[in-house]
């Protein structure tokens, strides 16, 4: 089968309905979107649009389904998440030719999001059966304490486009866990990845309305009533912050449990005792993952004086070594940006930067021909008044500046209203610990790149967010907390 056909049949398989109570459905209006290959410019699939009405129909299909689900045993909500799991991994090339296609990331990093992604099934198969509580004695005696833990109800999930199938499972895998039924919206550019978990959802046994997935270009005008009804009871969504700022609001008015993981503008901190080539191979995880496309990307790199020029020296070739092409051909390490509104936000930071005096050594230049690509990047001598300094870059930009003393590097580190994360790089280990605590955020990489695991609790301070995703926390944040006074003991 040639590479043609493949992608048209991954394309075929996926559902192009809304998934409501159970069933493939079209929008209430008819109306489609367009799903668009990044590389191309050409479009893959349509899918349904969803109309304000559909999304209340999910939401009521949520809100029917809960008593039910929360009710179901916590070892077969465990066996559910744990065949889906398997699925995924079974699908992995399918899975990820899919996600290469509608988000523009190379085969090699799709074949590893749908690996991470099902993990978070895992993970939370294994939380769904040690959900816990508490019985103590009052200290004065006379009664005593329980304490139980119950899902939080019907949820309702904004995912993003960047990460599109493990953005979806970090929340649908504890809210399942937990005994919560679900309403998900996935980004308008990438819904297909979705909609293909949505159907190895349902192959796993999930009972009908437990997961709602509606697709929908006017995400404003059909999540605010779904928000605002009374029935959801939680909202979690990785996006903007400016757009968590005003679900937030929308939160209040019926006091939603919110999770919120959004923007980010990290700092990667070498230290001149570092060891450079380990600092090197980091920069290259924290800024070119996903093309530079993650909250977590390293935004600003910052390196002590004495080697700054070899750091940026070594870099830059690595930088200026990878292939830049659609993420289907072989040997690609760097696709095309999502649209065309984030290459034009690259090529206006990086123009702002220039303007400012700092100097290109590599890369700089839109990429000609179709699709939205643009080259690995090295920029030195950027002044903090520089945007690239302020903005979430999202692209595959690595602007450096220099520090002289460990205050000047936290000083900047800490200059920016977000708190998502933070790199250093040091072999000096009263330095990394000292740097690890000042730094105000809410994860470290220390000596990596790579900070994202399943296993460890995702979520930022500041600007960056609320709660956690992940890690033996990440459940908590769908089980309420009920306590129960016994009296007449003595």
């Amino acid at each position: 089968m040639g590479n043609a056909d493949l992608e048209r049949k991954v394309l075929d398989s996926v559902p192009t309905g809304l998934l409501i109570g159970g069933r493939w459905r079209p929008s209430s209006s008819g109306a489609t979107v367009k799903v668009e290959d990044p590389s191309t410019g050409a479009v893959l699939a349509e899918v349904a649009d969803a109309a304000p009405e559909d999304g209340l129909a999910a939401l009521t299909a949520a809100h029917e389904a809960q008593a039910d689900f929360a009710a179901l045993a916590p070892r077969e909500r465990s066996d559910i998440l744990r065949r889906a799991f398997e699925a995924m991994l079974a699908r992995q090339e399918e899975l990820a030719l899919l996600m290469t296609l509608e988000m523009g990331k190379p085969l090699a990093e799709a074949r590893g999001e749908v690996a991470y992604a099902a993990e978070f099934f895992r993970w939370f198969a294994e939380e769904a059966v040690r959900i816990d509580g508490g019985f103590a004695t009052a200290p004065a005696g006379g009664s005593r304490f329980l304490v139980m833990k119950q899902p939080v109800g019907p949820c309702v999930f904004i995912t993003p486009w960047n990460f599109p199938l493990a953005m979806g499972t970090r929340k649908i895998g504890p809210a399942l866990a937990a005994g919560c039924t679900v309403v998900i919206k996935p980004a308008p550019q990438t819904p297909l990845s979705m909609l293909a978990l949505g159907r190895i959802l349902l192959d796993a046994g999930l009972p009908a309305g437990v997961l709602n997935i509606v697709t929908a270009t006017d995400a404003g005008g059909v999540m605010e009533p779904v928000i605002r009804d009374g029935r959801a009871r939680k909202l979690s969504f990785t996006g903007s912050t400016g757009v968590g700022k005003i679900l937030l609001e929308q939160c209040a008015d019926k006091v939603l449990r919110t999770s919120m993981e959004l923007g980010g503008n990290a700092s990667f901190l070498v230290f001149e005792d570092a060891d450079l080539d380990k600092a090197v191979e980091g920069a290259m995880l924290a800024k070119m993952r996903n093309m530079g496309e993650a909250c977590t990307a390293a935004n600003r790199l910052y390196v002590q004086r004495s080697v700054a020029d070899e750091f940026a020296a070594k870099l830059g070739e690595r930088m200026g070594a990878l292939k830049v092409g659609r993420g289907t051909e072989d040997g690609v390490q760097v696709g095309p940006l999502i649209d065309r509104k984030g290459l034009d936000k690259v090529v206006d930071l990086v123009g702002d930067a220039v303007a400012h005096g700092a100097r290109i050594t590599v890369g700089g230049e839109r990429v000609d021909g179709p699709g939205y690509f643009y080259p690995p990047t090295v920029i030195t001598d950027v002044p903090q008044s520089s945007r690239l300094n302020h903005e979430e870059i999202f692209g595959p930009v690595a602007p450096i500046s220099v520090f002289d003393t460990e205050e000047e590097a936290l000083t900047a580190a800490n200059a920016t209203e977000f708190g998502l994360v933070n790199y250093v790089f040091t072999e000096n280990l009263n330095r990394a610990l000292r740097v690890a605590e000042k730094l105000e955020c809410g994860m470290v990489g220390l000596n990596t790149g790579l900070v994202s695991n399943p296993a460890a609790p995702f979520g930022g301070t500041k600007e960056s967010g609320l709660g956690r995703e992940g890690g033996t926390v990440g459940i908590d944040e769908f089980l309420e907390l009920k306590y129960v006074a016994i009296g007449g003991l003595q």
